[in-house]
C-alpha cells in the first residue's frame, strides 16, 4: 500500500451513526430472539438492506469465499437463505457444510455475525421458498435446483460500535440445549 492510499483511507470517516440503547441486564435467553430484536430496530428505523448479509464458504482448496445474499429466515432451526444447487455456494456447501453469515447495519453501527454448521431444509420448504420467486426465473430452474438452507449456529456475535472506539461484543455459545452468553475481548 503507498502512502498516498494510506492516507486517502486514514482519511475517510468510519463509525458514523448512533448506536441504539442496549441493556445488557435484559439480555433475552436466545440469539434468535436478541437477532429480531436488532432486526426489527434496523426496520423501524428504515436502514437500507436490513436483510442482506455476507455469506462466507469456503472452496474445495479451502480458500474463503464470499458473497451477499437476502436472509429468508431465522428461528430456533437456524438462519435461512436460498440459491441454486449447481451454484458455486451450493457446490461448496455440498463439500464443506459449515458457513458464516455477516450482517452490518451501518447508521446504527451493529454488526452480526453468525457461524455453524448448514443444513438442507426439506425439499417442500425449498419449494415454498422457490414458489415466492418470480415465474420467469422458476420457469428456468430444474426441479430440485433450488435449495434453502440453514446456518445452525454454535456461536453468535452481536457488535455495537462506539466513536470513541471502546466497541461493546457479546456473544451466544451453544451449550448443550441451550445458550450461554459471553463476553468476548477484543
Amino acid at each position: 500500500m503507498t502512502s498516498d492510499t494510506a492516507a486517502m483511507l486514514r482519511a475517510v470517516p468510519s463509525l458514523v451513526g448512533s448506536p441504539p440503547p442496549l441493556d445488557l441486564a435484559e439480555l433475552p435467553p436466545t440469539p434468535e430472539e436478541l437477532f429480531l430484536q436488532w432486526l426489527s430496530i434496523a426496520l423501524d428505523a428504515g436502514i437500507a438492506e436490513p436483510l442482506a448479509m455476507t455469506v462466507a464458504t469456503v472452496d474445495a482448496n479451502g480458500m474463503p469465499d464470499a458473497r451477499v445474499l437476502i436472509l429468508k429466515d431465522v428461528g430456533p432451526e437456524g438462519w435461512a437463505f436460498a440459491s441454486e444447487r449447481s451454484s458455486e455456494k451450493g457446490q461448496q456447501l455440498a463439500a464443506a457444510p459449515a458457513a458464516a453469515l455477516s450482517f452490518w447495519w451501518q447508521p446504527q453501527m451493529r454488526a452480526v455475525r453468525v457461524r455453524g454448521a448448514v443444513v438442507e431444509a426439506e425439499p417442500e420448504e425449498s419449494a415454498a421458498d422457490l414458489a415466492r420467486r418470480p415465474a420467469e426465473v422458476r420457469a428456468t430452474l430444474p426441479d430440485g435446483e433450488w435449495v434453502l438452507w440453514r446456518v445452525v449456529p454454535d456461536h453468535i456475535e452481536f457488535w455495537q460500535g462506539s466513536p470513541d472506539r471502546r466497541h461493546l461484543r457479546l456473544a451466544y455459545d451453544r451449550a448443550g440445549d441451550g445458550w450461554k452468553i459471553v463476553r468476548p475481548q477484543a
